[in-house]
């Protein structure tokens, strides 16, 4: 019966975040949902909180009705501290104009809103049918239901805690020492375990994209033969003509593969028939289009949050300067230096933008004002000219049939069949003489880049760096800064030439940023929220201490899930962290608030209060830890479509919890011991906030 209590706070708390989150406007997608799925474990924990001092007091032999209004009103004060603490830290989250804030937003308001509501809930429905529900005799029933192990193993522990109180609160120095230990130990332990960053999760998405970077000057008939060799090499691997089903070992079957060539833009695609091997892919695309001497290839398996065609985890190495030469010899040199240490058989990948050579053909035409003069004729007009035998010259616009169709002038198709044709194209004269271009102005073939790209109003050449996924974006951004930018500069720049990162590595250095400063706003909200909860700066202080042993277990918990599964601490990972910091000091909230329940309005001496306090909230404790681990469980543990996106975060908030449930009961009674003193004198004080006197015993 109480467990029924304690589960309608689901539903209810669930089926009101759909509501909302409607009203709010919000979509159901795969990062709302997984907050959702981790509000399941999470809303039942102020209910636990409420149905567990109801079912101590009608232990201890209370009515139904006395032991439901106390019950309740004896901890309103914690579950709503809780709650609150909970909420208040997504505030920075909500407001972060950052691309991941987006994606953090969805989190927030599910979690959010499911807490609010378990809040109403447990301090409204929870009571009301705990004293229509546990009328019987709880406390005979309690003792019959117990489980062998499980229920010995459960009183060594608590009694092994009590223990361990009773020596920490009776010795300021052992302690103080203990306190120490401990703080020392997690804080080791974050150092230790601390991986490098990553920027978001790359997800499984079923598209592959191999750009290919042709030899210069290949043209379009090339280039066409190239991605006919490509299909060829290609049609051993594609589902439709093989058959959908692969070899064992070998990658998987193609379901679809194009080809698109555009000028400047030569790209080739394929999709997986089973999208969850499609990033075995990249090695077949790749061999097949890496055939032509002179061309280079960069594939990649498109990101989830990537735009367009964009991967995810790209370096850009931007060379800025006023002159050209002077940044294809830098660029070339960072070339160097980059492939040496970021290899390319070692899965990494360096892409030029737009190359490191003056090699794609171009025929530069320079009018003699001279000529044309004497012939009557303008440079525009020549201009014309030259336009209307290579692409055309729109000259009108014309309705036909109700549609507008532009009208140009163009010479024959097939007049100029070689770039040196170009100086034989008839020019017209005014007094209809015909004359070669050459007659008019000087012809000139020669080498230029095949595009020019500006940054900032500047000539830029970009090293797009793609390292495995073996190393972090993290590492891959500092070996870059240490071991390119860093020598290049050593070696001396020319004058006005700047080296700068950008892409995926600026988003992740501004999101980081940002993420640490969200961090630190969390934990001063939920100190604050606490202090006036509490009014108090003493007793929040005590239990924001909880944090760091969070952070530990975090680190813990995705340290275990690296044994298995390769996990990075991408930025949608470090929201774990976040929520971390409201939800972990609930524990610490539950013994503090009964320490001085004790003390304000049962008179107890303040180590008593301590240690009874403890003896009354482990069991809520554990109860609401194992519910909110086991909710989150199949987020983090099972396969599935876009586990890759929140397992990570799984893992963290898991770790975080399972750690601080055990340390918090290790940390902040002695820390509640140091201040006894202080306790003592403070006995005088009014009942707390929303709790109503115990009767007299």
């Amino acid at each position: 019966r109480a467990t029924m209590v304690v589960s309608l706070a689901i539903p209810v708390s669930i089926v009101g975040s759909f509501v909302a989150m409607a009203i709010l406007g919000r979509s159901i997608n795969v990062i709302s949902l997984a907050g959702i799925a981790f509000a399941v474990g999470m809303v039942v924990d102020a209910a636990i909180v409420v149905l567990e001092n109801i079912f101590r007091l009608r232990q201890q032999g209370k009515p139904p009705f006395e032991a439901a209004l106390l019950g309740a009103r004896q901890v309103w004060g914690a579950v709503l501290v809780s709650a609150v603490t909970t909420v208040m830290v997504f505030i920075p989250i909500l407001v972060m104009k950052l691309e991941v804030g987006q994606l953090f937003r969805d989190i927030a308001v599910a979690i959010s809103v499911a807490v609010t509501l378990s809040l109403i809930v447990s301090v409204t429905v929870i009571p009301s049918l705990a004293n229509r529900l546990l009328r019987g005799q709880v406390k005979d029933v309690s003792e019959n239901m117990r489980i062998p192990i499980l229920d010995w193993l459960a009183g060594l522990f608590v009694r092994s805690v009590l223990f361990y109180v009773r020596k920490v609160i009776q010795s300021r120095v052992t302690g103080l020492g203990a306190f120490l230990i401990i703080l020392a130990t997690t804080v080791g332990t974050t150092w230790h375990l601390f991986p490098k960053l990553e920027y978001l999760p790359e997800g499984n998405r079923n598209l592959v994209i191999a750009r290919l970077m042709p030899p210069p000057g290949y043209n379009f008939a090339a280039i066409t033969r190239m991605a006919e060799r490509a299909e060829a090499k290609i049609r051993p691997h594609m589902a439709p003509i093989t058959g959908p089903e692969s070899e064992p070992g070998q990658p998987p079957k193609i379901k679809r593969f194009w080809f698109v060539i555009r000028r400047g833009f030569t790209i080739a695609a394929a999709a997986a028939i089973d999208p969850t091997r499609a990033g075995e892919l990249v090695p077949v695309i790749k061999s097949a289009v890496y055939s032509e001497p002179g061309s280079r290839v960069f594939a990649f398996q498109t990101s989830v949050f990537g735009r367009g065609f964009g991967g995810g985890r790209n370096i850009d190495l931007d060379i800025s300067g006023p002159n050209l030469q002077g940044l294809i010899s830098v660029a070339g040199r960072a070339n160097q230096l980059a492939n040496r240490v970021l290899p390319r058989w070692n899965g990494n990948q360096i892409r030029p933008i737009p190359g490191l050579q003056l090699s794609t053909p171009e025929v530069r035409i320079l009018p003699d004002s001279q000529r044309l003069a004497d012939n009557g004729l303008t440079a525009k007009e020549l201009g014309l000219t030259i336009d209307a035998f290579n692409d055309g010259v729109r000259v009108a616009e014309v309705t036909v049939q109700g549609r507008r169709i532009d009208l140009t002038v163009r010479g024959p198709q097939d007049h100029i069949g070689r770039t040196e044709g170009v100086a034989n194209i008839p020019v017209v004269t005014r007094s209809g003489r015909i004359l070669p271009a050459s007659s008019l102005s000087k012809v000139i073939v020669t080498a230029n880049p095949s595009q020019i790209r500006h940054t900032e109003r500047e000539r830029t050449i970009t090293l797009r760096i793609g390292p495995s996924k073996s190393i972090p974006l993290e590492t891959a951004m500092d070996m870059v800064r240490n071991d390119v930018m860093a020598k290049l500069k050593a070696e001396g720049l020319p004058s006005g030439v700047r080296l700068r990162m950008s892409g995926t590595a600026d988003a992740l250095t501004k999101t980081r940023d940002s993420m640490a400063i969200n961090l630190s706003l969390a934990v001063v909200i939920v100190y604050l929220v606490m202090a006036i909860l509490f009014e108090s700066f003493l007793y929040p202080f005590i239990i924001i201490f909880t944090v760091p042993l969070a952070a530990a277990g975090g680190f813990i918990g995705l340290w275990l899930l690296n044994l298995k599964i390769d996990q990075a601490l991408d930025m949608l990972t470090m929201l774990g962290f976040v929520i971390l910091v409201g939800i972990v000091v609930n524990n610490a909230i539950l013994v503090v608030h009964q320490t001085l329940l004790h003390v304000r309005e049962e008179a107890m001496a303040a180590t008593d209060a301590i240690l009874e306090a403890v003896r009354n909230r482990i069991r809520p404790i554990f109860m609401s830890t194992l519910t909110s681990i086991f909710g989150m469980a199949p987020l983090a543990i099972f396969p599935g479509a876009g586990s890759e996106l929140y397992r990570g975060l799984g893992s963290v908030v898991i770790g975080g919890l399972a750690l601080s449930a055990l340390l918090t009961l290790l940390i902040v009674p002695p820390l509640l011991g140091l201040f006894a003193g202080s306790l003592e004198k403070k006995r005088s004080r009014g009942p707390l906030t929303g709790s109503a006197p115990a009767p007299a015993q």
